[in-house]
């Protein structure tokens, strides 16, 4: 899980494993790791979880945590619209660090769509770009459980 803080990677990661919501916001310090056996392709999968600490313009992600990891989730706050251009360019460091892995681009807070700042324009953009974009909700659940488990298709589809 990647991203800027408060975007709600820790929310996402407790509603898939716990299928839980709490409106307390808690900031992630340094890696909170999780495991839950998920379906892809009808075969049982594993995954474990990294809920990794956000982003802020006083720290940056180190590329160290990142190690070894098969695939990503990143996380982006659509009330936020900087959120969408920190997560971009996260992206940008962890490809030139780790190599061209599968990750998916979640926007998370569909049940705030009315007060999203980034437009369906830009969205639609990196769609065409061939870009896997997933709407989720912490809150109600939706998308979760197809984020988490299209991500692990994608790690078993994957070449390497």
């Amino acid at each position: 899980m990647l991203g800027s803080f408060s975007v709600g990677k820790t929310s996402l990661v407790r509603r898939f494993v716990e299928s839980i919501f709490d409106e307390k916001y808690q900031t992630t310090i340094g890696v909170k790791v999780d495991k839950k056996i998920t379906r892809a392709g009808g075969e049982p999968v594993t995954l474990v979880l990294w809920d990794i600490y956000g982003e802020d313009v006083f720290q940056k992600m180190r590329m160290t945590y990142l190690r070894g990891m098969s695939g990503y989730l990143l996380v982006v706050d659509p009330t936020r619209n900087q959120t969408l251009d920190d997560a971009l360019a996260l992206q940008a460091r962890v490809q030139e660090a780790m190599g061209p892995i599968p990750w998916i681009l979640i926007l998370n807070k569909c049940d705030l769509m009315t007060e999203w700042e980034i437009d369906a324009a830009r969205i639609g953009a990196l769609e065409r770009n061939g870009q896997s974009v997933i709407r989720t909700s912490a809150k109600t659940g939706e998308g979760v459980e197809q984020a988490f488990s299209g991500l692990a298709r994608a790690v078993l589809n994957s070449p390497a």
